[in-house]
């Protein structure tokens, strides 16, 4: 599994990630009180180690801006977090064809998750669905309506998720990766025991789960 730390907005969270070394680190584009600009992003991309990739979490942003954005911060990857369509998608991979885009999905039922994983983009990011929120409410998203819709697309898991859970998590959902933003924090700020914390669980449940899968196929 892979694993990413979304949130990052200080030069210590860059410098606790370069120690703890995801293979992910996000920047929150979207209102929120992780939030950066451009100018911010820039700043603290150019302290990370090039071998951890930038993401950059979008909702409903207008396309000249975010393509902006995405070209000015040498972005990675692009995170769709809001009511993107699949015309949003398809242009902004003619436009960037050598980045990643992923699309979160607030999990609300199998439907909706299987539909999701029709559309063009790379990767799903399955959060929680709470009313009125695009993300970050900090809740565990429904695994078991994940477990049932059989996606074929790889996805990360999101939602609620810190060192204590995200074993029984992957077990749950086998996700191609974790994403992790206030399970590593305290008091508002990142918290780099937490963040080695969660890198380690998220090391024990591949393992568990490559065990497991070598027991099944024996």
């Amino acid at each position: 599994m892979v694993l990413k730390f979304c949130g990052l907005r200080r030069s210590e969270d860059i410098a606790f990630a370069n120690q703890v070394r995801p293979d992910y680190i996000g920047f929150v584009f979207a209102e929120s009180r992780r939030q950066v600009t451009v100018p911010q992003a820039v700043q603290l991309a150019g302290m990370l180690d090039p071998a951890i990739k930038t993401v950059g979490v979008f909702v409903n942003e207008p396309m000249d801006s975010l393509c902006s954005t995405v070209q000015q911060a040498g972005l990675d990857v692009i995170q769709l977090h809001g009511d993107e369509s699949v015309e949003v998608i398809q242009q902004l991979r003619d436009i960037f064809p050598d980045r990643e885009i992923w699309k979160a999905v607030r999990v609300r039922d199998t439907g909706s998750l299987q539909e999701a994983d029709c559309l063009p983009a790379d990767v799903l990011l399955l959060d929680s669905f709470v009313p009125g929120s695009y993300g970050g409410s900090g809740q565990t998203a429904n695994w078991s309506l994940i477990a049932k819709a059989g996606l074929q697309k790889p996805f990360f898991l999101a939602g609620g998720l810190d060192a204590g859970n995200i074993a029984q998590a992957a077990l749950a959902v086998h996700p191609y990766g974790i994403d992790v933003s206030g399970g590593i924090e305290t008091d508002g700020k990142k918290d780099i025991s937490k963040m080695k914390a969660v890198k380690d669980a998220v090391r024990r449940a591949a393992f568990e789960k490559s065990e497991i899968e070598g027991d099944t196929h024996e």
